[in-house]
């Protein structure tokens, strides 16, 4: 595999030890690997999100976007995780009031945006958070932290800017200025190699139906405070009905699709890219 994630391996180590022959397929085989249920089911976008007190700092990241865009350095640096490109590690200042700082609040259990690799950063929002200080003349600290406290932060002035795979969301924007965006994403599914009820989807509205007609002892997991629990559970701002399933929130994709493995769990949603790089990782190691 070309580009594994090492945050997504070493949480898979750890959990198939603990936990070997645990997970079982309905036929009672152990379940063997996992698959993506490559149809979009959601259509997003991906931003940064600005302390609102900052609107200097707003302007000037709209600025660099655009001239990353423009210039090529964005297709570059996706192209080191999407493509033949090679990851490059970002490193963290300490946190010092009396330098020149930008302060960038991520969680870092998100690949390939944004993950870690001994005491490194890596990721699409690393790299460019790197570029992006660098731009702006400052010093990188990076802040990792759960997803759901990302925005929080920026809000209460914690960080200058959350750099975490955010989709602009209206309610998010009661903590922090949206920029322009930078990637378009996606929600997808991620079920057991074995699992065959969606093998004839072939648009959005198929999954849905399948996933409209289980039924309440269904378990289907999700990192929490991303869109994938608004899709299950269900959120009036975007549109999203939910499902008469259980959500079962996670601190990241790849325990999900572990605890799926191990029996805990049935489905999986998660964004696509990370859904991709997780499936990839999980399978390399069956």
């Amino acid at each position: 595999m070309k580009k594994l994630a090492w945050g997504v391996l070493a949480v898979i180590m750890a959990v198939v030890l603990a936990g070997c022959g645990a997970g079982n397929n309905t036929n009672g085989t152990a379940a063997t690997g996992v698959k993506v249920i490559e149809i979009p089911m959601t259509q997003e976008e991906y931003a940064f999100g600005v302390d609102k007190n900052q609107p200097e700092l707003l302007e000037a990241v709209n600025e660099f976007i655009a001239q990353i865009q423009a210039d090529g350095t964005l297709d570059e640096i996706l192209n080191n995780y999407f493509g033949d490109g090679e990851p490059q590690a970002v490193e963290s200042a300490e946190l010092d009031n009396s330098k020149d700082q930008l302060v960038v609040a991520t969680n870092a259990a998100f690949e390939p945006f944004e993950y870690t690799k001994g005491d490194k950063y890596y990721g699409v929002d690393m790299e460019i958070a790197a570029k992006l200080a660098e731009y702006l003349g400052k010093e990188l600290v990076i802040s990792n932290m759960d997803f759901d406290a990302v925005v929080l932060a920026v809000g209460q002035g914690k960080a200058d800017i959350g750099m975490a795979g955010l989709t602009v969301k209206e309610d998010r924007k009661q903590y922090v200025n949206f920029t322009n965006k930078y990637y378009d994403a996606a929600q997808t599914l991620i079920v057991k190699a074995s699992d065959t009820r969606f093998d004839d989807a072939k648009t959005a509205e198929d999954v849905e139906a399948i996933l409209a007609g289980l039924g309440s002892d269904t378990k289907i997991g999700f990192q929490t405070g991303t869109t994938a629990q608004f899709y299950v559970e269900g959120d009036e701002e975007w549109g999203f009905s939910g499902f008469d399933v259980q959500g079962v929130g996670y601190r990241s994709g790849s325990l999900a699709v572990q605890d799926m493995l191990n029996g805990n769990i049935d489905l999986v949603i998660i964004d696509e890219a990370p859904a991709k790089f997780i499936v990839e990782a999980i399978n390399e190691l069956n």
